[in-house]
């Protein structure tokens, strides 16, 4: 174990130093159950408690929805996990009403396959530390240390390599003591909004596998995305779930097999380009990874899935080439005042999104490193003021030129610090594209939105030999495949370029 210096704030009487060390140094075992197959009545409402992640509530629980049988604990060979016991979802955990979940067993329960025990060493570590520790960093940890490319999850290899920082037992459980405390002071004012939540958490522990799969999905919306992701991304799924409604209004969960569920994206790809039905796809994958985990289906049906899809339409130009931009940004009335073609101006120079460069405040530009910080949006979509970025690789600084800082280190003087510098009353993307597309169409070059500004900022950025890397930063992509997948035509000219240049280099070694 690493030392590590004592925390600023602690207990009186406590001054030995906390240790930095991984799980896998401080635990006895780990355990994870099953789910005992939904095809057999023996194996359920019997008399011993079984429980789901879905029932976790980042506190203590006292009790369970669903009962089993001995053969259904025998059928699945699940262990008797005690009262007292620290338990946290395993997967599931890209949704972040489910990452960073965890309970103490308040009573004696088996456990299905997405809920992870674990025992620590006594005499390092209490179940109760190890609780309320993991409630603080859960959240962090979901989204740096899961696996899985839709499905985020841990396993027991990578529950052992998270970091804890540890005191000694004696002031782990001063700790853990008053933290229990001051929860309970907080459930005592806020018992109706809890319930209310484990209403929501209800919904989908109580769903039948004769259920209509488009019910049990909105269910899922409900629990899992709302007021997780923005409005803009729930909007995509209320579409897709009035889609199973019209295409599956009658499916069961259980008859959910993998040529229904091929039938579905069939049908869904009569109306909708290739992509549109891999995000349709997508968006439904979750929910029935779920009812899977969840015992209501018996098999992934997904796996395998063919996507199909519409020939894409025509696609209207989306960038400018470098002659072109120089000509729009030399037709831009750069006035005393704020104006829509400062905007137009920035969104080139800088490559942000829509929302990104509406939300920009004074104290958002730092002239003397010639940064400019990006770290929320605004939400022009909705009623208005500030909200957090689309990820977190969106929160970064930009690098700005000299002609930018010296234009809008004038522009800003006297606005107030913490007020956003373009907007005043409702803003429409509407409003400032039909501003672009005027100049665009003045200055007879093709006519291209805002968006198509921060196609045409990456695209010169990647045609002058910038580093897919860097270009990925600059536009606060969350991975470079993003950014790959974005710009693949500038990405195969330039390997068109790079063949001619080897072989040129080629023949010139004869």
């Amino acid at each position: 174990m690493e030392k590590r210096k004592i925390p600023a704030v602690r207990f009186k009487g406590f001054e030995d130093d906390w240790e930095q060390c991984k799980l896998s140094d401080v635990l006895d075992d780990m355990y994870n159950g099953q789910t005992p197959s939904r095809n057999k009545s023996e194996y359920w409402n019997g008399n011993i408690k079984w429980r789901s992640s879905g029932e976790l509530n980042r506190g203590t629980v006292y009790d369970s929805i669903e009962m089993i049988t001995e053969d259904g604990q025998k059928s699945a060979n699940l262990r008797i996990v005690p009262k007292g016991t620290f338990i946290m979802a395993i997967t599931g955990l890209e949704a972040a009403g489910t990452r960073g979940n965890c309970a103490l067993l308040g009573f004696d329960t088996t456990l299905n396959q997405s809920c992870m025990a674990l025992f620590p060493k006594k005499d390092l570590l209490t179940s109760d530390f190890l609780f309320q520790w993991y409630r603080k960093v859960g959240e962090e940890y979901g989204l740096n240390y899961t696996q899985g490319t839709k499905q985020q999850s841990y396993n027991a290899e990578l529950i052992k390599i998270l970091p804890i920082s540890l005191p000694l037992v004696t002031e782990q459980k001063k700790i853990a003591s008053y933290l229990s405390n001051l929860d309970h002071l907080i459930t005592l004012h806020q018992r109706k909004p809890y319930s209310h939540i484990q209403r929501r958490c209800n919904m989908l522990n109580e769903a039948q596998r004769t259920d209509k799969f488009c019910e049990y999905y909105a269910k899922w919306i409900t629990v899992y995305k709302k007021g997780a992701i923005r409005q803009v991304t729930m909007d995509k799924y209320l579409m897709t779930q009035k889609w199973l409604e019209k295409l599956i209004p009658d499916l069961k969960i259980c008859d959910l097999n993998r040529i229904a569920y091929q039938q579905l994206l069939n049908d869904y790809a009569e109306y909708h380009e290739r992509q549109t039905t891999m995000d349709f796809h997508h968006q439904l994958k979750g929910a029935v990874l779920d009812a899977v985990d969840e015992g209501l289906i018996d098999r992934d049906p997904t796996r395998k899935a063919i996507i199909k899809g519409k020939a894409p339409s025509a696609k209207k130009i989306k960038y400018l080439n470098q002659f072109e931009l120089h000509t729009l940004l030399a037709s831009l009335e750069l006035k005393d005042e704020v104006n829509w073609d400062y905007f137009i101006l920035l969104v080139a120079k800088t490559g942000m999104r829509f929302s990104e460069a509406l939300a920009l405040t004074p104290k958002d530009f730092d002239f003397y490193h010639q940064t400019l910080s990006i770290s929320k949006t605004w939400d022009y979509k909705g009623a208005g003021g500030f909200q957090p970025t689309k990820n977190k690789s969106s929160v970064r600084k930009i690098q700005i030129d000299w002609q930018s800082v010296i234009r809008f280190s004038e522009l800003v003087k006297g606005l107030p610090d913490d007020q956003p510098i373009f907007v005043d009353g409702k803003v429409y993307n509407s409003t400032v594209n039909d501003v672009l597309s005027r100049h665009c169409e003045r200055c007879n070059i093709p006519v291209i939105s805002i968006h198509g500004l921060r196609h045409t900022h990456a695209s010169l950025l990647l045609f002058t030999g910038v580093s897919i890397a860097s270009v990925a930063r600059r536009l606060g992509h969350s991975s470079m495949t993003t950014t790959q997948k974005t710009y693949l035509h500038i990405i195969q000219e330039l390997e068109n370029k790079d063949i001619d240049l080897v072989m040129r280099s080629l023949s010139g070694l004869n």
